[in-house]
C-alpha cells in the first residue's frame, strides 16, 4: 500500500512539473518547507533527468536566499550529491566551487575539507588524475589538522583508489595501510575497513600474490556481516565477484564458477547495480568457456554485452567483444572471432585505456595471423607507453605532495616574517640596485675589452698581411732587377747586335743578303718569345698579389686539416676581384673564417667541412657548413662565438643566416654587400 501511494505521489509531482500552474503556487508554500520537498525529488530515480535539474535548480535557489552557515552548506552539499547521482558534471562543479568559496570565507576548515574531497571527485570522474590528487591531497591536510580521523581515513581510500587505477600499486598499498592505522581507534566504521579489505584484495590480485588477496577479500567479505552497511550498494557480489576473478586468473574456473553463480544470485542485483551484474555474467560465461561447458553459452556474453552496451561502458563492452571472439576463435568461426576482436580494438582506441587496447591487440593478433607483426609491434609500443606514463603520473603524484607542502611552509614562513617585510624589501631594493650597476658597469667593461680584444687582433692581423705584402713587395723589387738584367744582358744586346748585322747589309750584294736577312728574323722571333716569357712572368706575379689574401686563408685551412680530423672542402669564386676588396671586409672575413672552424671543432663533431666564397650581383657570400650533431639555433644566439661573427659581419654591412636542427649540421651564411664592379668581371 505504502508502495502504491509513493507511485502516485511521483506522478503527481510529474503532472504538477510538466503544467504552469501548481499546487505550490496556489497555497504558497513557504520556501524552507519546499526545499526538503525538492531535494527528495531531485533524487527520486523515477523521474526524467530535466525534472531532476529542474527541482535541483529550485533547491539551490532557495539555499543561496538563506544565511550562509553550516547548515546552509550542509544543504548545499545535497544539492552537489544529486547533480553528481544525475551526472550533471557541470552543475556539480559549480555547486562545489560556490561550496568551497563560501567555506574559504568563514574559515570554515570542516566544509572546505568536505568541499576538496567533492572536487576530488569530479576530477576523477572527468579522469583527471593529477587534479583529482591535488584536491584530495588538501582535504588530507584539513583532516589531519582537524583530527577527523574517519574522514582523513576516506581520503587516504581516495587516494590510494586513484593510485591504483593509475598503476602505481606501490603507493596505493601505502595509502590503504595509512587509512586503516587511522581507523584503530575509530567504531562503526565497519564500511571504511570493507573499502580498504576489498582494495588489498585487489591490489593483490594485481600483483599476483593470490593467497594475500583471497586473505584481504574473505576479510572483506566477512564484514558485510554487519547489518549497518548499507544492501543497496551490493558489496557483497562485489566481493564474490573479486574472489572468483582471483580463481579465475590462478586457472582454477570450477571454483571462479561458484563464485560468479553465488554473486549472480544476490536478491536485485541487477535492479541495484546493473553494471556489476554484466560483470558476474560476463565472468561467468568465460569461466564456462574455461570448462569447455557450452551450455548457456554464447548467450552469457551477448546478454552481458547488451547490458554494457546499455549503460554506455565502453571498456566493459571491449572485454566482452574480446572473450566472444576467443570464443567463436575456439569455434572455428574464424570469421566472427575475427568481426569481435576488430570491434574490440576500434573501441578501446577510442577511450583512454590503454589497458583495453592491448587485451584487444592480444585477441586480435591471435585470430589475425598474417598481421600479427603488425599488431605486436603496436603491442609494444602502447605498452611501453603506459609504462611510461604510469611512472610519470606517480612521479606526478609525489610531486604533487611535495609542492603542496612547500607551498603550505612557505604561507607559515610568510606569516611569521611579515613584520620585518618592509625592512627585507627595502634591503632587497638596495642590494638589487647595487648589484644592476655592478653588473651593467662589468658588462660595459666586458664589452670595451671585448673591443679592445677585435682591435688587437684586427692589427695582428693587419700586420701579418702587410708583413707579407712587405715580402711580396721585396720579391717583386727583385723580380724587377732579375728582369732588367735579363732585358739587358740579353735581350737588348742581342737586338743591338742583329740591329748592327742589319746595317751591314747595306753594303752587301742582294743575293748574298737573302739567307743573311732570314737568319736575322730568325734571331728577331728569339728574341721576341723571350720578351713573351718575361711579361707571362710579371702577370704571376700580380696573381700572387691578387692572391695573397687568398693565401693566407689557405694556411689557417692547411693548419686546420693539419691539426683536426675532419675533412676541410674549400672553395674560392674566380669571379671575385680580391684586389679591390677593402682590408678592413679581408679582415673580418678571416676572424669569421677562424671562429666559425674552431666552433666546428669544439662542439660540431663534423666529418666534414665546406667553406665556399661565392660572387653574386652586389654581394660576396660566405658560406661555412658541417654534417655534425647540430642545435637548437633559437637557444644559440646569445653565444660569444655567433656574437662576434655577428659584430664583424655587421661591420662589413653584411648579414647572417644561421640554420641548424640537433641531428641536422649547420649552415652558416654571411653576406655581404660589395660594388658590383668587384664582384664581376667580363669572362
Amino acid at each position: 500500500m505504502k508502495k502504491k501511494c509513493k507511485v502516485i505521489l511521483i506522478l503527481f509531482f510529474v503532472l504538477l512539473a510538466c503544467t504552469k500552474k501548481t499546487s505550490l503556487d496556489k497555497n504558497a508554500i513557504s520556501s524552507a518547507d519546499s526545499l526538503p520537498t525538492y531535494l527528495s525529488l531531485a533524487n527520486e530515480n523515477n523521474l526524467p533527468l530535466q525534472i531532476k535539474q529542474n527541482y535541483c535548480q529550485k533547491a539551490l535557489a532557495i539555499i543561496l536566499n538563506q544565511k550562509d552557515d553550516s547548515i546552509n552548506k550542509a544543504n548545499l552539499f545535497k544539492v552537489a550529491n544529486r547533480y553528481y547521482n544525475m551526472s550533471d558534471w557541470k552543475s556539480y562543479l559549480q555547486t562545489t566551487k560556490l561550496i568551497l568559496e563560501r567555506s574559504e570565507k568563514s574559515q570554515d576548515s570542516v566544509h572546505m575539507a568536505r568541499a576538496y574531497m567533492y572536487l576530488g571527485d569530479y576530477y576523477e570522474s572527468q579522469s583527471i588524475s593529477d587534479s583529482a590528487f591535488m584536491n584530495y591531497f588538501k582535504a588530507e591536510k584539513l583532516y589531519l589538522k582537524i583530527d577527523d580521523q574517519y574522514n582523513l581515513a576516506k581520503t587516504f581510500l581516495n587516494k590510494a583508489s586513484l593510485q591504483y587505477n593509475e598503476g602505481d600499486f606501490f603507493e596505493s598499498e601505502i595509502g590503504v595501510f595509512k587509512a586503516l592505522r587511522s581507523l584503530k581507534k575509530q567504531q562503526k566504521v565497519n564500511d571504511l575497513y570493507y573499502e580498504s579489505y576489498n582494495l588489498l584484495g585487489i591490489l593483490y590480485n594485481e600483483r599476483e600474490e593470490y593467497t594475500k588477496a583471497l586473505e584481504f577479500q574473505n576479510k572483506a567479505l566477512s564484514i558485510l556481516e554487519d547489518k549497518s552497511i548499507q544492501l543497496f550498494y551490493q558489496y557483497k557480489a562485489a566481493s564474490l565477484n573479486n574472489i572468483g576473478f582471483i580463481y579465475m586468473n590462478m586457472g582454477n574456473y570450477k571454483q571462479a564458477k561458484f563464485f560468479f553463480e553465488k554473486g549472480l544470485a544476490q536478491e536485485n542485483l541487477f535492479e541495484d547495480r546493473a553494471s556489476l551484474y554484466a560483470i558476474l555474467l560476463d565472468n561467468l560465461a568465460y569461466s564456462k568457456f574455461k570448462l569447455k561447458e557450452k551450455d548457456q553459452l554464447p548467450d552469457l556474453f551477448y546478454r552481458s554485452l547488451k547490458i554494457r552496451d546499455s549503460l554506455d561502458i565502453a571498456s566493459g563492452v571491449v572485454s566482452s567483444k574480446i572473450h566472444l571472439s576467443e570464443y567463436f576463435a575456439f569455434q572455428k568461426d574464424t570469421f566472427k572471432a575475427f568481426q569481435f576482436s576488430r570491434q574490440a580494438l576500434t573501441l578501446s582506441r577510442k577511450s583512454n585505456k590503454f589497458i583495453n587496447t592491448l587485451e584487444a591487440l592480444k585477441q586480435i593478433a591471435l585470430v589475425d595471423p598474417k598481421n600479427a607483426s603488425v599488431y605486436s609491434e603496436e603491442y609494444i609500443k602502447l605498452n611501453d607507453k603506459m609504462v611510461k606514463l604510469e611512472r610519470k603520473m606517480g612521479e606526478k603524484f609525489s610531486r604533487i605532495e611535495y609542492e603542496t607542502n612547500e607551498i603550505k611552509d612557505q604561507n607559515s614562513s610568510l606569516q611569521e616574517k611579515n613584520k620585518t617585510l618592509i625592512y627585507v624589501f627595502s634591503i632587497c631594493t638596495l642590494i638589487g640596485l647595487f648589484f644592476y650597476v655592478y653588473k651593467t658597469q662589468q658588462a660595459r667593461n666586458r664589452e670595451l675589452l671585448f673591443k679592445q680584444q677585435q682591435q688587437i687582433a684586427n692589427e695582428d692581423i693587419y700586420n701579418l698581411m702587410i708583413s707579407q705584402q712587405n715580402d711580396i713587395e721585396l720579391t717583386r723589387i727583385k723580380e724587377k732587377k732579375k728582369v732588367a738584367q735579363d732585358l739587358h744582358d740579353g735581350v737588348l744586346g742581342r737586338m743591338f747586335g742583329v740591329r748592327i748585322s742589319l746595317d751591314s747589309l747595306d753594303k752587301v750584294d742582294e743575293a748574298e743578303a737573302a739567307p743573311k736577312r732570314k737568319k736575322y728574323l730568325s734571331e728577331l722571333k728569339n728574341i721576341e718569345q723571350d720578351i713573351r716569357e718575361i711579361s707571362h712572368d710579371l702577370n704571376r706575379e700580380k696573381s700572387e698579389l691578387i692572391n695573397n689574401f687568398i693565401a693566407i686563408l689557405n694556411k689557417l685551412f692547411e693548419d686546420q686539416q693539419n691539426t683536426y680530423d675532419a675533412e676541410l672542402i674549400t672553395s674560392f669564386d674566380s669571379n671575385i676581384k680580391w684586389e679591390l676588396v677593402s682590408n678592413a671586409v679581408k679582415i673580418n672575413l678571416y676572424r669569421i673564417v677562424q671562429e666559425a672552424l674552431q666552433n666546428c671543432n669544439k662542439y660540431a663533431n663534423a666529418n666534414t667541412i665546406k667553406v665556399a666564397f661565392k660572387s653574386e650581383i652586389n654581394h660576396m657570400v660566405l658560406s661555412i657548413s658541417d654534417d655534425g650533431v647540430g642545435f637548437n639555433a633559437k637557444r644559440a644566439k646569445d653565444g660569444i662565438g655567433l656574437h662576434n661573427i655577428q659584430y664583424r659581419a655587421a661591420e662589413c654591412k653584411g648579414i647572417v643566416t644561421l640554420k641548424s636542427a640537433k641531428g641536422e649540421g649547420t649552415l652558416l651564411i654571411i653576406k655581404i654587400p660589395i660594388d658590383q664592379k668587384i664582384n664581376l668581371q667580363n669572362k
